[in-house]
C-alpha cells in the first residue's frame, strides 16, 4: 500500500457552475397583493379617486366656497350656471297709475281684436307696464304671460292679470319678473266675461335692474367709483346657479353632501359592525344557538322599514315638516344587519373547520380570543366589500325618503330633499334637478365599482388564475 502525501491544495473547495432559479416574483402579504391587483382594476381606482374627491368637495368646500347655504339672492330665482350677471342701475320702484281712457264706439260690425299692444316704459325685473288700444265692443280685458311663443296653437300660458273696466287699457306686472323673453297676450272680454278668439301678443325682453341701495348692501361697486343711475354692474356669481329661492346651488350640494354622506358611511359602519358580531358568534357557536340567531335574523329581515321609519319618527318626537335623521339611522341600523350576519356566518363556518383553528384551540384559546384574532381578520375582505356596496345603499334610502318629505326636511340641505324640490320646477329650470340627481348617481355608481374592485382583488382564487 502506498503513501499518500495531501497538500492544502487538495483542500481547496471545487467550484461548479450550477443552474439556479430566481424569484421572479416577489412575495407580498395578501394586502399588498390585493393593492396590486385593484390598481390594475382602472374603473375601481377611477371610483377610488371620485370617492375621495366627494370627501374633499364636501369637508373643505364650504371652508373655501363660503356662501351661506340657506342666504337668498332675490336678485337671481332659479338663475341657471353661466346666465348674464348684469345689473343696470336705476331709480327705485314707484307706484304707476296706468292708463285710462273714454270707451270706444261701438260699431255695428265689432272687431274684438286688440289693435296694438305696447310698452309704457322700458321693462325691467321691477316691472313690466303694458298699454294698449281699446276694443270697442270689449267690456273688459284679460292678460296672458308665456315663456313659449303662443304661436301656433294658441297656448298664452299663465293668465296674470283680470280687468273688469272697459276704460282701463293698461296693466303692471309684478309676478316673479326675471331677465328672460316673455309673451304677453290680451284678450278682450264681453259682458259675460267670455273670452273672444283673437288675440294680439307682444314679445317682451326684460332687463336686470337694481337700485343703489340694493348694490350698496350686496357690497357692488361701479365702474368709476361711486354708483350712479344708469351704471351696469355685475351682481354676485353662482357657479351652478340658484334654485326657486335664490339659494346658491353649490353652497347648498356641498352642505347636502355632509348629511347625505354622513348617513351613508355612519350607518353601514353599525349595521356592517352588528352583523359581524352576531354572524361570528352563530357561526362559531353553530348548533341549536345558531338555528335560533339566524331565524331571528330571518325574522328582523321581514320587517317592513317604512313602517318602523314611521314609528320611530313618531316615537321620537318628529313632527310633520321636521328633518328625521336620527329615526332614519336607528331604523337603518335596527334592521339592516342581517344581511352582513348571513355573509359573515358564512365565512366563519368555513373557517373554523381550518386546521390552525383546531390546533389554537389545542393551545387553549379562548372563544373570543379565536374569533377576534383568527376568524375576524380572514372575512375582512368579505367585510370590507359588504360595507362598500352598503355605503350607496344607504344613500339611495336616504334620498329616496327625503325625496317623499320622510327624511331630511327642508331648509336642511340634502341631495334626496333637493331633488324633491327640483322636481317641481324642472320643465322651466332644469338645473335645480340635474345637479343633485347627478351627485347621487355619480356617488352610488363610483361606490358600486370600488366594491366590485374590492371584491376581485381582496378574492384569494382570482390570484390562483393569475
Amino acid at each position: 500500500m502506498s503513501n499518500l502525501s495531501l497538500t492544502t491544495a487538495d483542500f481547496e473547495p471545487i467550484k461548479l457552475q450550477r443552474e439556479t432559479q430566481t424569484i421572479s416574483r416577489p412575495s407580498l402579504s395578501y394586502w399588498r397583493d390585493a393593492w396590486v391587483r385593484l390598481k390594475t382594476n382602472k374603473r375601481a381606482l377611477i371610483s377610488l379617486f371620485i370617492i375621495v374627491g366627494l370627501l374633499v368637495f364636501t369637508i373643505a368646500g364650504p371652508w373655501i366656497w363660503t356662501i351661506d347655504p340657506s342666504a337668498q339672492d332675490l336678485d337671481q330665482l332659479s338663475t341657471p350656471p353661466g346666465a348674464n350677471r348684469v345689473a343696470k342701475i336705476v331709480a327705485p320702484y314707484h307706484p304707476w297709475a296706468g292708463v285710462t281712457t273714454e270707451p270706444a264706439p261701438i260699431s255695428t260690425q265689432p272687431t274684438w281684436a286688440t289693435q296694438e299692444v305696447r310698452l309704457a316704459e322700458p321693462a325691467t325685473t321691477q316691472a313690466v307696464r303694458l298699454e294698449w288700444d281699446p276694443v270697442p265692443a270689449a267690456t273688459g280685458y284679460r292678460v296672458y304671460r308665456n315663456i313659449y311663443d303662443p304661436e301656433p296653437d294658441g297656448a298664452l300660458g299663465l293668465p296674470i292679470g283680470e280687468i273688469y273696466d272697459a276704460r282701463r287699457v293698461s296693466y303692471e306686472d309684478l309676478l316673479d319678473l326675471s331677465p328672460t323673453r316673455f309673451w304677453y297676450s290680451i284678450v278682450a272680454t264681453d259682458d259675460l266675461g267670455r273670452e273672444v278668439a283673437e288675440y294680439t301678443t307682444l314679445v317682451v325682453d326684460v332687463v336686470r335692474v337694481i337700485t343703489i341701495d340694493q348694490a350698496v348692501v350686496a357690497g357692488l361697486e361701479g365702474p368709476n367709483g361711486p354708483l350712479e343711475l344708469g351704471d351696469e354692474v355685475l351682481i354676485k356669481f353662482h357657479p351652478l346657479g340658484t334654485d326657486y329661492l335664490g339659494r346658491d346651488m353649490l353652497a347648498r350640494l356641498m352642505y347636502g353632501a355632509r348629511v347625505s354622506l354622513f348617513i351613508g358611511i355612519i350607518a353601514p359602519l353599525f349595521f356592517v359592525l352588528i352583523g359581524i358580531l352576531y354572524g361570528s358568534a352563530a357561526g362559531f357557536i353553530g348548533g341549536k344557538t345558531d338555528q335560533i340567531l339566524m331565524r331571528f335574523a330571518d325574522f328582523v329581515v321581514a320587517l317592513p322599514f317604512l313602517l318602523f321609519m314611521i314609528l320611530f319618527k313618531i316615537a321620537f318626537g318628529i313632527g310633520p315638516g321636521e328633518s328625521g335623521i336620527f329615526p332614519m339611522l336607528v331604523a337603518l341600523v335596527v334592521l339592516s344587519w342581517p344581511a352582513t350576519a348571513r355573509l359573515v356566518r358564512g365565512q366563519i363556518l368555513q373557517i373554523r373547520e381550518e386546521a390552525y383553528i383546531g390546533a389554537s384551540q389545542l393551545l387553549g384559546a379562548k372563544t373570543y380570543y379565536l374569533i377576534l384574532r383568527h376568524m375576524i381578520p380572514n372575512t375582512l375582505g368579505v367585510i370590507l366589500v359588504t360595507l362598500t356596496f352598503a355605503v350607496p345603499t344607504v344613500i339611495f334610502v336616504e334620498a329616496f325618503l327625503s325625496f317623499i318629505g320622510m327624511g331630511v326636511a327642508p331648509p336642511t340641505p340634502s341631495w334626496g330633499s333637493m331633488c324633491n324640490e327640483g322636481i317641481q320646477t324642472m320643465l322651466n329650470h332644469p338645473h335645480e334637478l340635474i345637479f343633485p340627481a347627478l351627485f347621487i348617481s355619480i356617488t352610488v355608481l363610483a361606490f358600486n365599482l370600488l366594491g366590485d374592485g374590492l371584491r376581485d382583488a381582496l378574492d384569494a382564487r382570482m390570484r390562483s388564475r393569475e
